[in-house]
């Protein structure tokens, strides 16, 4: 038995059930479209560890220069650095640790790369001046170099500034009225990693390895007590799995790995004149939440003042949704497109029992590092997904810490990468360059 053929009356009670179906259809294919789950982002191997069980590849930054010369830092650590040739910085870790910084140049858009240096500070990054090229780091003082030549020598490391014991994490700079805006953040006591972020401005076209020509803020320190609905700590302080081989530890709540980000739009709500923020990585064993703060800057009386953010309700913003916001994010500012680009860690198995974890896997259920994600925002709340840089099957293998860099049309982000040799996902073998070609084009 034939069935009638399938036919369809066009009264308009049809063509507009049509017109509503086809709306649909277009609808689901612009969402299928925009999902992106992954991008075709290449990837090259910058430095290989010489010893993956005791040599571990920390702190990739990046510099694009004017000429297309890409600048790589990246600081080598673990038991077995002691060893390497060159200069290494003071003793960390009770004495057990040095560190070493080395920074390596490509003339060819990052396939090959040259080793330029290698200097005694860790954490570092870079920024311009005309044609002198800074690094900034610590080693247990502020440390910094300059180059004159593009980078391929550096100058002796000066410690510009050993008030305290200093941390901080290679994250984004901003650059305005004259001065290069950065974070470093001052040790506040003896556990992991009790930070507080203080606000550097160093004078541009003045000597910047002269702390003469540098505003430091004060300092911001975590809030002890404050009211948070959000399961702010998650877990409490201390060893979580005591029974268990891998005791898991969790450090108390606390902002660490602070990023200077400048809001551009004056119709937005947190728009100041003269105020930069500071978005930062919020321990708490959540997942995708960070902290925020402010700084204000006084050009004719040359201060900064770190204070926290209240909202047009006057309420404490401490804590904000962020994608990645608990470990190291990195961001840019992208001026032709005029969108904030993010790349992040993405978690997406968070709420497993600290007990109950695979013994591939790194510490708490947050530290989940072989995800990679990219996104893109028109004001650093509101994040639209553009796809996956790496997604690893096997947790070893990390794609974690990056740092970011435009380079004409294209994303440059480069990252503490491990393979199957890595000691853990945290203390990798690799450090690697993935390239996102035509990035703005991801934009929807």
């Amino acid at each position: 038995m034939f069935r009638k053929p399938f036919s369809v009356r066009f009264d308009k009670k049809n063509l507009s059930k049509l017109f509503f179906l086809l709306i649909i259809c277009t609808a689901a294919g612009c969402i299928n479209q925009a999902a992106k789950p992954a991008l075709t982002a290449s990837e090259v191997i910058v430095f290989r560890s010489p010893a993956a069980e005791n040599v571990f590849c920390y702190s990739p930054a990046l510099l694009v220069l004017p000429s297309g010369r890409i600048l790589a830092s990246f600081d080598l650590g673990g038991p077995g650095a002691a060893q390497l040739p060159g200069a290494k910085t003071a003793e960390y870790a009770n004495g057990r640790i040095k560190f070493q910084n080395r920074i390596m140049y490509s003339d060819d858009q990052g396939r090959s790369w040259t080793l330029a240096d290698s200097l005694p500070m860790l954490h570092a990054r870079f920024f311009l001046d005309g044609n002198r090229i800074y690094i900034i780091g610590h080693d247990k003082g502020i440390a910094i170099s300059v180059s004159k030549d593009e980078g391929k020598h550096w100058s002796p490391v000066k410690i510009l500034d050993n008030s305290t014991l200093w941390h901080q994490a290679p994250c984004a700079i901003h650059y305005e009225d004259g001065y290069v805006f950065l974070t470093m953040e001052r040790s506040t006591g003896p556990s992991w990693p009790d930070v507080a972020p203080v606000m550097l401005g160093g004078q541009l076209g003045k000597d910047l390895l002269d702390r003469k020509n540098w505003i430091f803020s004060n300092t911001l320190h975590y809030p002890e007590k404050q009211s948070s609905t959000l399961g702010i700590p998650f877990y409490r302080h201390g060893l979580l799995t005591p029974q268990k081989k891998d005791k898991r530890f969790c450090g108390k709540p606390c902002y660490l790995e602070s990023h200077v980000v400048k809001i551009h739009d004056k119709n937005h709500n947190l728009y100041e004149k003269n105020t930069l923020h500071v978005w930062m990585r919020q321990h708490s064993g959540l997942t995708n939440i960070a902290a925020m703060a402010k700084c204000r800057f006084d050009p004719k009386n040359k201060i900064l003042k770190m204070e926290f953010i209240r909202t047009p309700a006057d309420a404490l913003m401490l804590h904000t949704p962020f994608p990645g916001g608990h470990l190291k994010f990195h961001v840019v500012y992208d001026e032709k497109s005029q969108y904030y680009w993010l790349v992040c860690t993405q978690s997406a198995d968070s709420m497993t029992r600290p007990d109950a974890l695979p013994d591939d896997r790194y510490n708490l259920p947050d530290n989940e590092r072989h995800r990679l994600a990219l996104y893109f925002s028109k004001n650093m709340f509101d994040w639209c997904f553009a796809g996956m840089i790496a997604n690893e099957t096997n947790p070893k293998c990390s794609r974690n810490y990056p740092f970011m860099a435009v380079s004409g049309n294209d994303l440059l982000i480069f990252c503490r990468s491990g393979d199957q040799h890595a000691q853990s996902a945290h203390n990798g073998n690799l450090l690697t360059l993935h390239k996102v070609s035509d990035f703005r084009s991801l934009i929807y």
